[in-house]
């Protein structure tokens, strides 16, 4: 299971989203993109995911 936060990242934002690694990655960027305008790539979402594994 994996979940990323927009408070984690520097936005001043509640949105979180948890599930599986796919579904994570494809709605937090999807999220940042239409919210805050910025569009991270697959491998930078992926970034996210594997230092917080840490």
């Amino acid at each position: 299971m994996s979940k990323l936060k927009c408070n984690d990242y520097g936005f001043e934002c509640d949105f979180e989203v948890e599930g599986e690694q796919e579904k994570v990655i494809e709605d937090f960027r999807t999220h940042t993109e239409e919210v805050h305008g910025i569009d991270y790539s697959k491998e930078a979402v992926m970034q996210f995911l594997l230092r917080k594994q840490k």
